[in-house]
């Protein structure tokens, strides 16, 4: 199927089409929401910006997960908070963990839950770093909701809390099991053991920002797909979601060709292709000279090989 057919079809068929491809799990970490609020919502930089970043990031997280589950996807993936948030102090975490406690007892995330049929799990180190601190509360939130939503079965949402290094707590859960069952746990049920489900390798990872991977513990296989958005999540658009799944599915599906079967016009337009972009990195970026922020840098340049190979023609025939 071409790009455009795809980008034409009706939201219902792209999602029978990526059920169908066995595409299961997404990672959206909804990264850079605070630069979104302040560029789209300028008054919140002088209003009451705690109330105006928990309204309205709230209704953009909502967002962003229904178009990724209407696209398709049965479970997404969400690592939202880690160690380096603690450390901005306390008056940052007082109105952060009002967010954490929205995604838990809000009645817009538990309509989105229950008309989603959204069955809600939480994964990470979080007991050991809220325990005995003013934001215990959260821990019994989460139960509750992870409860509450424990007999829906159309999708699953994984919040990840403190998943940045879980080697101590995946020792302790495999070393207990060993106690319990005199056999160490195999991958899955270390997975199961972890999450609290049981849960097939990552297919999509949509970051933001610099290129890279995290807080998805046993999930990496080496074969999903990595994207990273230049703008923050929250100007994620249905249309470039599906950039992203026609890519998945069709852009790096078999692409490898017959190389002994090339032509060697195939050989000579890759030859040049790579020629053009000697010393290009992906994931190479730049901070902004005046404002410091980083901002990745254009590095494919294409050859158009058959207008090349025209003026040669042209330059031949005038000799």
């Amino acid at each position: 199927m071409d790009s455009g057919s795809f980008h034409s079809l009706p939201t219902a068929e792209v999602a029978r089409i990526v059920r169908a491809s066995g595409t299961r799990v997404c990672v959206f970490p909804t990264n850079g929401t605070r630069r979104w609020l302040f560029l789209e919502y300028p008054p919140a930089r002088v209003e009451d910006f705690p109330s105006a970043y928990l309204e309205r990031s709230q209704k953009e997280h909502i967002r962003l997960y229904k178009l990724v589950f209407d696209c398709g996807i049965e479970t997404l993936i969400a690592p939202i908070f880690g160690p380096d948030l603690m450390e901005r102090g306390d008056e940052y975490m007082e109105f952060i963990s009002d967010g954490l406690a929205r995604i838990a007892d809000h009645r817009e995330f538990l309509d989105f839950y229950d008309a989603y049929d959204v069955r809600v799990g939480f994964y990470g180190d979080y007991r050991k770093h809220f325990t005995g601190t003013p934001y215990a509360f959260l821990c019994d939130l989460f139960d509750e909701v992870s409860e509450r939503t424990r007999r829906h079965n159309r999708a699953r949402m994984f919040y990840g809390l403190f998943a940045n290094d879980p080697t101590d707590t995946l020792t302790e859960l495999a070393v207990r099991y060993n106690t319990q069952f005199g056999a160490p746990p195999d991958k899955q049920t270390l997975i199961k053991l972890y999450y609290g489900d049981s849960l097939p390798p990552v297919d999509l990872f949509i970051g933001f920002d610099k290129f890279s991977v995290f807080d998805v513990p046993l999930l990496m296989s080496g074969t999903e797909d990595l994207y990273f958005t230049v703008s923050p999540s929250p100007y994620m658009t249905e249309q470039q979601l599906r950039d992203i799944l026609y890519d998945h599915l069709y852009s790096r599906r078999d692409t490898e060709p017959d190389y002994y079967a090339l032509p060697f016009e195939g050989w000579e337009e890759m030859r040049d292709f790579y020629r053009a972009n000697r010393g290009k990195t992906l994931g190479v970026g730049a901070k902004h000279p005046r404002w410091g922020f980083w901002h990745p840098l254009p590095q494919v340049e294409f050859f158009d090989h058959q207008n090349n190979m025209q003026s040669a023609e042209l330059v031949s025939k005038d000799t």
